[in-house]
């Protein structure tokens, strides 16, 4: 008689990335404080925040280039320096200049010797976009190329996790969109990344999470479309023509009104609802309902007197 084993269902490994109560302070600046945060493997996470809120010092414990004054940061389930060690990160920092001297291709291949495994500097120039600028001086490259090249100097090593710190300040247009194009390629090798920027545009494309720190805290986590309702769902502006502004702020779903000149911009979380108590009111002029953009998600979200308690949505992990 032939006897079946039913084997129990895997269980689920560590996190890529894990910040348990982590607080860091330089002097009197607590510059993380209390930070908990899960990324799971495969994942690509944007890191938002104003200057000054934490995200260059979570990434400098995230790579183990600072340790926590309390608190547990662990990459795979083990220490960060063992998991940078081991090759399974590659990291792209806002600092560092091209070697004078040194072709692309001899700068990759240098970088590609020091890990246990590499994916070949010729993979990582075609990932970076940069295969055909191999023999040229990297010191002789406009500033977008020599940001790709440092792109293929973080991944060449085939990390599981790659972190990009800024990675697009200060280039155009064009630039920013060739480096993201990589980005998205090494991402579809299911390898879980985490950057952080200013462009909140860039967060909303890249990411299918955002995590908002705002003085070393999370205050928001979650896609681009939850905390733009988190922070206040939709836009509903009409023209005032002379007209008084009181009651607006009582009509249903309203819960913020802006006056600007003559002009009565509504923040409501039912826009339906307050469209329908305005026409009852009277005629609407000029009546615009727009979502609210993930500009005024961040602005409401690091605003103390304006944001929610934290939020977070599980799901979306």
């Amino acid at each position: 008689m032939r006897t079946t084993t039913l084997s129990s269902p895997a269980e689920p490994g560590p996190p890529a990335v894990h910040f348990g109560s982590v607080t860091k302070a330089f002097g009197a600046v607590r510059a993380v404080d209390g930070l908990d945060l899960d990324l799971a493997p495969g994942q690509t996470t944007a890191l938002l925040g104003r200057n000054g809120a934490g995200k260059s010092t979570t990434i400098g414990l995230l790579l183990g280039l600072d340790r926590p004054d309390a608190g547990v940061v662990q990459l795979f389930g083990g220490d960060p320096a063992q998991a940078v060690q081991a090759g399974r990160v590659g990291a792209m920092l806002q600092d560092g200049r091209p070697i004078p001297r040194v072709t692309v291709r001899e700068l990759v291949g240098f970088v590609a010797k020091t890990y246990p495994r590499s994916m070949g500097v010729d993979e990582a120039l075609d990932l970076a976009g940069m295969r055909e600028f191999g023999a040229r001086r990297a010191d002789r490259l406009s500033g977008g190329q020599i940001q790709r090249v440092r792109f293929a100097i973080a991944l060449v090593g085939d990390p599981d996790l790659v972190v990009l710190d800024e990675p697009t300040a200060a280039l155009d247009v064009e630039a920013r969109r060739a480096l993201w194009d990589s980005m998205r390629r090494f991402a579809a090798r299911g390898k879980t990344v985490l950057f952080s920027t200013h462009y909140l545009t860039e967060a909303d494309e890249n990411a299918s999470r955002i995590v908002v720190i705002d003085r070393g805290r999370i205050v928001a986590d979650g896609s681009g479309d939850q905390l733009r309702r988190a922070a206040g769902g939709n836009l509903v502006s009409f023209d005032l023509a002379g007209r008084a502004s009181e009651g607006l702020s009582v009509l249903p779903g309203v819960t913020e009104v802006e006056i600007r000149g003559d002009r009565a911009r509504l923040r409501t979380d039912d826009s339906d609802a307050t469209v329908v108590a305005l026409a009852e009111i009277g005629a609407i002029r000029g009546l615009e309902v727009a979502p609210a953009t993930l500009e005024d998600a961040f602005l409401r979200l690091t605003d103390p007197e304006t944001r929610p308690a934290r939020t977070a949505f599980k799901e979306s992990v």
